[in-house]
């Protein structure tokens, strides 16, 4: 018997390695041989965005940047438009996510428009994050000046995700990145993906989230980021993976459509204006010393040594935290090396306070159970939790939280502020995925008075919106919600959890399944 099955594991094992071996024969991906490298235009003051940049550096000490957080989604959706209608050079984007809704037709437009009045366009989407999107991107690819590339495509169309079954450990490896770049002048990175949700647009549950707006030294470091990335191997012309020039004519019966909603037609007015303060000066820089940092995209092909990963420079900054660190990530599965690292923190004498989301606010269920296994012990390691909850009817306006942007559903953003000195804003997520899988950048930025927003929304607000996991005295795990009546509400299990749900903690704390999480 025993004889018999290790036998059909045999042939089983033999029938899928052939399998996996004729379909990337049969779906093979395109030859980038001899593909020209491409590279960004840098700013001139040909260029008002360029002359805006250059004026204003002259002002500062060499070498900083000015920046700016955008914590609202309309700030963060407008200041795109804002840059994409300003732009008279270049445009150079990169995303994880760009969906098929109100803001990203509306951001495809006015791609589209840019590239017809003789702005070179390139895109670089993730090809996970773009379902159903084929016709559209490749119709924009055939328009003149107007190029789309993707990232670790699947050379199987429809259904897409079959890729996974034949070339997994490639696929796997996603790019998270987040980066718009107008004009070699100005810079827009952070967490924020291309969708409603991200925007706050609509009245469906929204993420919240934080990017910033950079000019200066910075934005010549991000875009040579953006074009290792344009010109790496896990990238490819949409126009070698998707067969046909797309369907033009679908694409702009998609824009009168959305166009013509209530929410686009707020959306372009707020813009108008925007646009019109921000190349007369108006809007607000501040001037420091900021960092770009960033994956080299090598990681995508899983081939990356420990000095070319972000986790690497953000382990050595995280290792200079002299009084407090306070960090707020959407997803959060710190592993048993993170759980010691803060811990470790702690017990030297320095305040860690986390924020990620609560049960009922994530959108990841995997992942918060992954969390939950750390949870106990960075308790009782000292480190201060919270877990942002859903906030219903107790929603208003006195609770948004500024720079964190916290004002209502779930928590999508990537941050964290050191010794009230330092801020960093951008798509790394403290879990396995954005350490060791998935590309990621962001800004680090030595600001103070930003810095200190963070600590101070820690301080008196952070309560207000979130569950506080705890343990008594005798060893006990509760949840402590403030309500703000000044009620003060102890959960004795996790908030929400089902008893399906806590039998799958359970399940995922046996599996080895955390490094995908």
């Amino acid at each position: 018997m025993v004889r018999k099955l290790i036998k059909a594991v045999f042939w089983i094992s033999a029938c899928c390695i052939v399998a996996v071996v004729a379909l990337r024969f049969i779906f093979p991906l395109p030859d980038i041989s001899d593909r020209v490298r491409s590279t960004a235009i840098s700013a001139t003051t040909d260029t008002r965005m360029g002359a805006l940049m250059a004026s204003s550096m002259t002002a500062h000490p060499e070498g900083q940047s000015g920046v700016l957080p955008l914590a609202s989604g309309d700030d963060a959706l407008g200041s795109r438009l804002a840059l994409i209608d300003a732009a008279e050079v270049s445009l150079d984007l990169q995303y994880y996510i760009w969906h098929d809704d109100i803001s990203g037709i509306l951001l495809l437009d006015a791609l589209r428009r840019a590239a017809e009045r003789g702005v070179r366009v390139r895109l670089l989407a993730d090809d996970n994050g773009v379902p159903g999107m084929d016709d559209y991107l490749a119709a924009l690819h055939a328009q003149q000046g107007f190029e789309v590339r993707l990232f670790n495509p699947s050379t199987v169309r429809n259904p897409k995700m079959l890729g996974y079954a034949f070339d997994f450990f490639r696929m796997n490896r996603r790019m998270h990145n987040k980066s718009l770049i107008a004009d070699g002048a100005v810079a827009i990175i952070g967490g924020r993906n291309i969708g409603d949700e991200y925007f706050q647009v609509g009245e469906d549950v929204f993420y919240l989230d934080m990017d910033a707006i950079a000019t200066g030294s910075v934005v010549g470091e991000t875009a040579a980021i953006f074009d290792d990335y344009w010109n790496s191997n896990s990238v490819f012309d949409i126009g070698q993976i998707v067969n046909g020039a797309g369907d033009a004519d679908a694409f702009t019966d998609r824009v009168s459509s959305i166009s013509g909603t209530p929410e686009a037609r707020q959306i372009v007015e707020s813009t108008t204006s925007g646009t019109e303060r921000f190349m007369a000066g108006d809007v607000a820089l501040e001037w420091t010393d900021v960092q770009v940092i960033a994956d080299d995209p090598i990681k995508g092909e899983g081939v990356a040594t420990g000095d070319q990963l972000m986790i690497t420079r953000l382990s050595e900054i995280l290792g200079g935290v002299q009084e407090t660190l306070d960090l707020a990530s959407a997803y959060f599965v710190p592993g048993q090396a993170g759980t010691d690292f803060f811990n470790t923190l702690v017990a030297d004498g320095k305040r860690v306070r986390i924020l990620t989301n609560a049960l009922n606010t994530t959108d990841v269920f995997l992942v918060h159970a992954g969390y939950s296994r750390y949870r106990r012990e960075l308790l009782e390691g000292g480190v201060e939790l919270f877990e942002m909850k859903l906030r219903g009817d107790q929603q208003s306006d006195d609770l948004q939280l500024l720079p964190l942007g916290l004002s209502g559903a779930s928590l999508h953003a990537k941050t964290f502020a050191i010794d009230g000195e330092r801020l960093f804003i951008g798509s790394f997520n403290f879990d396995p995925r954005s350490a060791i899988l998935n590309c990621e950048m962001g800004f680090l930025i030595d600001s103070p008075t930003m810095a200190s927003r963070v600590a101070v929304s820690f301080d008196d607000q952070i309560s207000a919106v979130s569950y506080q996991p705890k343990l008594t005295p005798e060893g006990k795990m509760i949840w402590q919600e403030d309500r703000a009546n000044g009620e003060v509400i102890i959960y004795q299990e996790e908030p929400d959890a089902s008893w399906f749900q806590q039998i799958a903690y359970a399940v995922v704390g046996i599996l080895p399944i955390e490094w995908l999480l």
